[in-house]
């Protein structure tokens, strides 16, 4: 399968509505997202079009998508910017200044692909453009397809947990300087 990551384009908001909706009605979504199909529904439509131009204009969010040859978005994956001593939408206050990878999806057609290592890819490159020293993000403790996933993308978990609505998450972290504490493998 070929595709093509890219960022988005703050015209494509219908699309990213589209490939938001389908990765919330995923079987693993309720442990994967902080956020039901029935909420997103509902939001408006300025709603998705300030999501879509926030991400493409990439100063403190970048959404990237994977497309096929067609044109169909095959998965996406959006990088946070967040300042040191900042609290994060899990109540944490970042140590570092980092960025924090949220919404990870590919349509079930196209993994095993590659897709989801090349977004990860995009991922940490467009960070190392950022002010930050780190990537992390947070993975729930019975979603073992997306801890692979993470540790094949050269995360390593770091031992801090929290606490979500669907239970206990951990941190995964990817540094981007050699300054920082080492990272513990404890896959």
């Amino acid at each position: 399968m070929s595709f093509t990551v890219r960022p988005v384009q703050a015209s494509e908001w219908p699309l990213v509505k589209e490939l938001r909706l389908a990765a919330l009605q995923d079987p693993v979504a309720p442990i994967a997202f902080l956020e039901t199909y029935e909420r997103a529904v509902a939001q408006p439509d300025d709603f998705w079009q300030g999501r879509a131009a926030d991400a493409a204009l990439g100063e403190t969010v970048r959404q990237f998508i994977g497309e096929s040859p067609e044109g169909r978005w095959l998965g996406s994956v959006t990088v946070l910017v967040e300042p040191a001593g900042v609290e994060d939408f899990c109540g944490q206050t970042a140590p570092f200044a980092q960025t924090h990878v949220v919404g990870v999806f590919v349509r079930p057609e196209a993994r095993g692909t590659g897709l989801a290592l090349v977004l990860f890819d995009a991922a940490v490159e467009w960070s190392r453009t950022q002010p930050v020293d780190r990537v992390r993000l947070y993975v729930h403790e019975s979603n073992a397809r997306a801890q692979a996933l993470y540790e094949k993308a050269g995360f390593k978990r770091t031992g801090v947990e929290v606490t979500l609505s669907a239970g206990p998450e951990f941190e995964y972290a990817f540094p981007l300087v050699s300054s920082l504490p080492e990272v513990r493998d404890l896959g």
